[in-house]
C-alpha cells in the first residue's frame, strides 16, 4: 500500500533567524513518523521512501538547519540542538505521539529529540546510524582534532572520504560520486560545525537519558562486531542487505517496510 495524500510544504520559526522547513504527507489522523536526514543531505532523500509507507501514515521529513531548504544564524550546531528543530515541527504539527527515524547524522539527532520529548516519541529508528564506535559515541579530543582538522584543510577530500567509507564493494560509483556532490555543496561553515558537533556528541549520556526503544538497521558489511558487543543490549541492531549508507535511497521499497514493522 503506497501513500496517495498530497504533500503540504510548511515551515516554523525558530530563534536566531532559522527556519525550519518539512513536508507533511498523509492524514492528519494518522500514526505519526518522523524522517530526518544525514549531514550534508536533507530531506528529499525520503521522497521516494514516502510512498511506500502505508497510507494512513502521518510522514513528516524535516530539513535540519542549514541543510535542504532550511535556513540559520545561530551558532550552535549540537544534535541537541538539531533536535530542537525536529521538536518545533513537532509542537507546529500539534504531535502528541510519533516514532522518528533518522538517518546517519539524523540517528544522534532522532536520539535527542526522544530524549527531550520523552511522552512524545515512543520509539527510535536509526537508518546505519549509531553504530559507528568511531564517530558517534563521545572521542577523545585527539580523535574530534583530527576529525575536524581534516574537513578545515580540505573540505571536498573529507567529504568524499566520508562517502567511501559507507560504501561497501560493489556500490555503483554514479551512485557515490552523485552522493558527494550532494553532500559537499552543503554550506561549508554548517558542514563543518555540525560535523564537530556530532563528534563530540555524547551517545553514552544520550542512551542513558533516552528510555525509549531504538532499532538500528545497519548495513552488515559495515557492521562491526565491536558495535554489537558494545551497544547490543541497549540498541536492537538489524544488520540489512539493501545497499550501501545511503540504503533508504537505493532501496526505499524496501526500507519503508522496515519502518512500517518497526
Amino acid at each position: 500500500m503506497t501513500t496517495t495524500c498530497p504533500t503540504a510544504n510548511r515551515e516554523v520559526q525558530r530563534p536566531n533567524d532559522t527556519t525550519i522547513r518539512y513536508a507533511a504527507t498523509g492524514p492528519a489522523d494518522g500514526p505519526v513518523l518522523v524522517l530526518v536526514h544525514g549531514w550534508g543531505c536533507d530531506r528529499t532523500d525520503f521522497d521516494a521512501l514516502i510512498g511506500f509507507l502505508p497510507g494512513h501514515h502521518r510522514v513528516l521529513a524535516v530539513d535540519l538547519a542549514g541543510h535542504g531548504e532550511s535556513r540559520s544564524a545561530r551558532e550552535d550546531w549540537t544534535m541537541a540542538e538539531f533536535a530542537r528543530d525536529v521538536a518545533a515541527v513537532l509542537a507546529a504539527e500539534s504531535v502528541d505521539t510519533c516514532v522518528v527515524a533518522g538517518h546517519s547524522m539524523g540517528g544522534a539527532v532522532a536520539v535527542e529529540t526522544a530524549r527531550l520529548l520523552p511522552a512524545v516519541v515512543t520509539r527510535v529508528v536509526a537508518l546505519d546510524a549509531l553504530h559507528y564506535l568511531s564517530l558517534f559515541p563521545a572521542q577523545q579530543e585527539q580523535q574530534v582534532d583530527a576529525v575536524v582538522r581534516a574537513f578545515h584543510e580540505d573540505f571536498a577530500a573529507a567529504t568524499r572520504a566520508m562517502v567511501a567509507s559507507g560504501s561497501p564493494e560493489g556500490t555503483d560509483p554514479a551512485a557515490q560520486e552523485a552522493y558527494f556532490e550532494r553532500m559537499v555543496a552543503v554550506p561549508r561553515q554548517v558542514g563543518l560545525d555540525a560535523i564537530e558537533g556530532l563528534v563530540r556528541w555524547d551517545m553514552d549520556s544520550a542512551l542513558r537519558d533516552a528510555h525509549q526503544p531504538i532499532t538500528v538497521f545497519a548495513v552488515r558489511e559495515i557492521l562491526a562486531r565491536d558495535a554489537v558487543d558494545r551497544y547490543g543490549d541497549r540498541l536492537r541492531i538489524v544488520p540489512v542487505d539493501l545497499g550501501s549508507h545511503h540504503f533508504h535511497v537505493e532501496s526505499p521499497k524496501a526500507t519503508a517496510a522496515l519502518l512500517a514493522d518497526a
